[in-house]
């Protein structure tokens, strides 16, 4: 089959990483700072932490920078948040609530595994590196 978009993989995965992870950092504001219609959770450690780990983990990916390890991270947020809050509701994410835990989980892995791209911070430092 004829890929009529392929080459324009690269921006476009820059593009998919910028939005992903600007969503996933949306979801970090709402716990650490009450915003979007969210409540600050500051006497929560849990989701505490999970606001950190999203805040900063989104903005990282969205950036392109420490990539692979940010999103290796947001990934095992995710698969932690569907098991603790939506499988004990039953098997399928679509009946438990759990279908964009699973998304960001598996998109994160597949962006930790990917890298960053060429659209990054990591590949301008890496540009650099080699001049």
């Amino acid at each position: 089959m004829n890929r009529r978009l392929g080459k324009y993989s690269e921006p476009l995965y820059g593009v998919m990483r910028l939005v992903i992870g600007l969503l996933f950092a949306c979801h970090g504001a709402q716990k650490l700072f009450g915003v979007l219609g969210g409540q600050i959770q500051f006497s929560n450690p849990m989701l505490f932490t999970a606001g950190v780990i999203e805040s900063a983990g989104g903005l990282l990916v969205a950036l392109g920078l420490w990539t692979t390890c940010a999103a290796f991270v947001a990934s095992g947020e995710m698969a932690v948040a569907y098991f603790m809050k939506h499988a004990p509701g039953g098997f399928w994410p679509i009946l438990n609530k759990g279908e964009l835990a699973v998304l960001y989980c598996f998109i994160f892995l597949f962006i930790a595994s990917a890298g960053s791209g060429s659209w990054s911070i990591d590949a301008i430092v890496r540009k650099k590196g080699r001049a």
